[in-house]
């Protein structure tokens, strides 16, 4: 007989999208409060599953890897954020940040050295910006910051901070050293700019400029 193990719910990848879940938890609730048992017993089941819930949900939109937000998270908040920001005049501004030769480092060293250098460097990444900025893992070895009410000039600060700081950074992965710089595109709104995909599209292509003029640095696409 197999024995059957209980999945890893903080290390499962979850498609759902969080308002689904939300239907969903509001459904659970009105079935339990209906269904003929104790009103002690339905407050108990209803915090346990209101606890799962939130923890659901923050798996939905979170990267399990770094603890990031995730690319699905990424869509919802850009065009909120390109959307506000076109509206009230704000200053927005948005960066592309990718892990030079990063497959080199999974090559080379093995794909557990490839997960320590990526938490590290989304580390690095959160401890830069502000409480007020976004973070997400867009995918692979890529990051995407929005740095909101700020504009381009005010943005390349702490970018170039970030880009030196892991330039200098002691990565060490089992007693050995190993060297992690980063290449940034970053862009900022105006109002040539249509649309949300338009504004990451001109970061990306700034990342793109920064990769191929030597990597190791930050490209602005204004």
């Amino acid at each position: 007989m197999v024995d059957k193990k209980e999945p890893d719910i903080d290390n499962l990848s979850f498609d759902m999208p969080p308002e689904v879940l939300d239907e969903i938890q509001k459904n659970i609730e009105e079935i339990i409060t209906n269904f003929p048992v104790p009103e002690s017993n339905k407050l108990d089941v209803i915090r346990k599953i209101n606890f799962m819930y939130s923890h659901t949900k923050h798996l939905s939109v979170t990267d399990a890897l770094t603890g990031l937000y995730n690319r699905r998270n990424l869509d919802v908040h850009l065009e909120r954020e390109f959307l506000r920001a076109k509206r009230y005049k704000n200053d927005l501004s948005i960066a592309v940040i990718d892990i030079d030769f990063f497959k080199k480092v999974n090559d080379t060293y093995g794909h557990l050295c490839g997960d320590y250098v990526l938490k590290e460097v989304a580390y690095l990444i959160m401890e830069t910006f502000r409480k007020t900025d976004l973070v997400f893992r867009y995918g692979g070895e890529e990051f995407v910051a929005l740095l909101t009410e700020t504009p381009i000039e005010n943005a390349l600060i702490p970018l170039e901070r970030l880009r030196s700081r892991i330039e200098n950074y002691p990565f060490k992965y089992n007693d050995t050293p190993i060297k992690i710089t980063i290449s940034i595109g970053v862009n900022s709104c105006n109002d040539n700019i249509e649309n949300a995909s338009q504004f990451l599209d001109m970061a990306d292509k700034a990342l793109y400029s920064a990769k191929q003029s030597g990597r190791n640095r930050v490209i602005s696409a204004v």
